[in-house]
């Protein structure tokens, strides 16, 4: 594998593009979280806190949804 900037690990592996990933987990104080991990393992979203895991999920189907289509703008 090649690596590129930062000494991550370029998302390539012999041609292939390497899947990201959403990690489900419960944080210190009880409530569930979900990070985006790309394809090189590096953490590039964590959401904010849910009471349930069904909320959670909810909460990655919703960025499944929305993410690929999403306008990207400045803020002020």
């Amino acid at each position: 594998m090649r690596r590129e900037g930062r000494g991550s690990l370029h998302p390539r592996e012999k041609g292939r593009l390497l899947a990201g990933k959403f990690e489900l987990y419960t944080d210190k104080s009880g409530e569930y979280r979900f990070r985006l991990k790309a394809g090189n393992g590096e953490v590039i979203a964590i959401s904010e806190g849910y009471s349930s895991k069904s909320a959670a999920l909810n909460g990655i189907d919703s960025v499944r949804r929305n993410a690929a289509d999403a306008e990207v703008v400045e803020a002020d």
